[in-house]
């Protein structure tokens, strides 16, 4: 009896509402979310930065330390001026890429990122381009405006990337201006703030900076737009910038060479190199758990950051400040950035590796002594 009265219901029940716009938008793959936009599309940005606008930097510096006046120095510049001339093409591609668009959206995503790369305003008599900034939010339009129209009438192949270009281009009328702004006054604001309260700064951005970079967000991608060459050049103290920059990849260094040393017990060399050189975002499940252990990395990342800007003065610019150890490209970064010297090299060494990582296992020991973190909290599955 009582199956029946239960058949029976459910047959009363009254029918689901339809919703077809939301049907649509799920059709077309179309997922309005902080997720996917701020952590899979920036995720993605930072890694065409990475291919373009950072391997052409450094490809360029090799030529100039390692080629001097020499043909190969010249080959090897050619090199970096194509690859930083892609960078807008390839955030664009990047990020259409992984909202799950179609070839001819990602495609035509290419132009809407040059021309939002380009596209800025006039700041100080200036022309001032929005640059990876301007390219993240027009892209990310461009492609879900695009992915509404595609594969929807006959002549796809004119209707899409028409879509795609238009909105594009609007947006970037609209957006990369105002971005423009944004970034100048940021640039700026760091710049004064950090010629005039050096020691302070530099703990705040190192600290910060290096917070984000465990954070399963892109510390590169925010690091490319905040200490871009635009905005240091257009800041009205440049080397303040500059200077702040140095502290963020100091900060970054940490971060990953911290929680490697104070992982070390429970990871040992495997947990050493993936951390150390990979990313120490693989501590974000453990860190859920127990955020005490990012007590230790970050407070020795904001004692370096503060000691870069004071004595050692390291510079760094663009998505470098924000890699940290992974793939060596921070110190690398601040290296290509810093007035060569005998303390740039000594700063270089103690404040990206060797004082995290001995600062970071002391502060350790402290909180394991005091209850706070105990063995197994920073366990990984490696």
């Amino acid at each position: 009896m009582e199956e029946q009265v239960e058949v029976l219901a459910e047959e009363n029940a009254p029918a689901p509402k339809k919703q077809p716009f939301l049907d649509f938008l799920k059709r077309k793959n179309i997922e309005i979310s902080a997720k996917r936009y701020f952590i899979d599309a920036m995720g993605s940005m930072a890694l065409a930065l990475f291919a373009t606008l950072l391997m052409g930097t450094i490809l360029g510096e090799l030529g100039k330390l390692i080629f001097p006046n020499s043909p190969m120095e010249n080959f090897l510049a050619e090199i970096a001026a194509y690859a930083k001339s892609a960078t807008g093409m390839a955030i664009g591609a990047a990020i259409a890429y992984t909202l799950k668009a179609s070839p001819l959206v990602i495609f035509s995503c290419t132009v809407v990122g040059a021309m939002a790369n380009s596209m800025g305003a006039t700041v100080g008599g200036d022309k001032f381009a929005a640059g990876p900034a301007g390219v993240f939010f027009v892209a990310i339009l461009a492609c879900e405006f695009g992915k509404l129209v595609s594969k929807e009438t006959k002549v796809d192949i004119l209707v899409t990337p028409l879509v795609t270009l238009l909105v594009g281009y609007g947006s970037a009328l609209l957006i990369c201006p105002a971005v423009a702004y944004v970034m100048y006054w940021t640039g700026n604001f760091i710049g004064v703030a950090t010629a005039f309260a050096p020691l302070l700064m530099g703990f705040v951005v190192a600290a910060v900076v290096g917070v984000i970079l465990t954070l399963p967000i892109s510390s590169a991608a925010i690091c490319s737009v905040i200490f871009s060459a635009e905005v240091i050049v257009a800041s009205s103290n440049p080397e303040s910038v500059r200077l702040a920059a140095g502290a963020a990849a100091v900060g970054c260094c940490a971060q990953m060479v911290g929680f490697a040393a104070t992982s070390f017990r429970e990871n040992g060399f495997g947990g050493l190199v993936a951390q150390g050189l990979g990313t120490s975002m693989l501590q974000m499940g453990n860190i859920c758990k127990n955020p005490r252990i990012w007590i230790a990395p970050t407070l020795a990342g904001g004692i370096c950051g503060a000691l870069s800007t004071t004595v050692f003065k390291l510079k760094c610019e663009g998505v470098a400040a924000g890699m940290g150890t992974c793939g060596l490209v921070g110190p690398f970064g601040v290296a290509t950035a810093t007035e060569k010297s005998p303390l740039m090299w000594v700063g270089l060494v103690l404040l990206c590796i060797v004082l995290p990582a001995a600062l970071s296992f002391l502060f350790d020991m402290i909180l394991r002594h005091v209850g706070w973190v105990k063995d197994g909290d920073q366990k990984l599955d490696l």
